[in-house]
C-alpha cells in the first residue's frame, strides 16, 4: 500500500471553529483519473502518465468551509480488477465516495454504476455518493453524454459533476459539494493534516448548490 502526504499548499490557513474528519474513498476502472482527481485536489498537480495504484494510496487534505475544517482521509482504490476484492476494506466505515468513470468511455460508466450499486448495498447508510465524469477536457471524444449522467445520478440521490484532472475543473467543487453535506455535529482532533487548501465555488458555477 502506498502512502503519498499531500505538501502545505498557500491558503487562508484552517478555520477557527470546529474540524471535522471524513474517511473518503475513490472508486472507479483503472485508468478513468482516480489518482490525477487526487493529485490536483491535494498538491494542485498533473501528471500525463500517471502510474497506476496498487492496492490503494492514501493522502489527506482539508476543506474550509465557513467555521468548520473538514479534513478529508483520502483512499484511492486500484480500479484493476484483481483489487476488486479489497474494495470493501477501505468503503467501510467510510462517510463518502467518489465515483469515477471517464466520459470517454462508456464501459467505465457501466461500471461505476456497478460501485454504486455495491455502495448502496455495502457501505455505511449515510454514505455520500459523488458520480465524477472526468476527462472533461476530452469532451470531442465523450462517449457518455452529460445528460445522461446527471439523470442516472438524480435517480441515485448522488451528487454528481464532470470534471478534468488535467484542467482542474470542478476538482475542487466536486469536495466542497461533499464536504457542504457532509454532517458537521462530530467534532474530531484534526491530527496532521497533509496539505490545507481553501476551496471556494466559482459563483458562476454554482457547484455548492448541488449539495442543498
Amino acid at each position: 500500500m502506498a502512502q503519498r502526504g499531500g505538501a502545505q499548499r498557500p491558503g487562508n490557513g484552517g478555520g477557527q471553529g470546529k474540524i471535522c474528519q471524513f474517511k473518503l474513498v475513490l472508486l472507479g476502472e483503472s485508468a478513468v483519473g482516480k489518482s490525477s482527481l487526487v493529485l490536483r485536489f491535494v498538491k494542485g498537480q498533473f501528471h500525463e502518465y500517471q502510474e497506476s495504484t496498487i492496492g490503494a494510496a492514501f493522502l489527506t487534505q482539508t476543506v474550509c468551509l465557513d467555521d468548520t475544517t473538514v479534513k478529508f482521509e483520502i483512499w484511492d482504490t486500484a480500479g484493476q480488477e484483481r483489487y476488486h476484492s479489497l474494495a470493501p476494506m477501505y468503503y467501510r466505515g467510510a462517510q463518502a465516495a467518489i465515483v469515477v468513470y471517464d466520459i470517454t468511455n462508456q464501459d467505465t460508466f457501466g461500471r461505476a454504476k456497478t460501485w454504486v450499486k455495491e455502495l448502496q448495498r455495502q457501505a455505511s447508510p449515510n454514505i455520500v455518493i459523488a458520480l465524477a465524469g472526468n476527462k472533461a477536457d476530452l469532451a470531442t471524444k465523450r462517449m457518455v453524454e452529460y445528460e445522461e449522467a446527471q439523470t442516472y445520478a438524480e435517480e441515485n440521490s448522488l451528487l454528481f459533476m464532470e470534471t478534468s484532472a488535467k484542467t482542474a475543473m470542478n476538482v475542487n467543487d466536486i469536495f466542497l459539494a461533499i464536504a457542504k453535506k457532509l454532517p458537521k455535529s462530530d467534532s474530531t482532533a484534526s491530527g496532521s493534516p497533509g496539505g490545507t487548501v481553501r476551496v471556494e465555488a466559482p459563483p458562476t458555477q454554482g457547484a455548492a448548490g448541488c449539495c442543498k
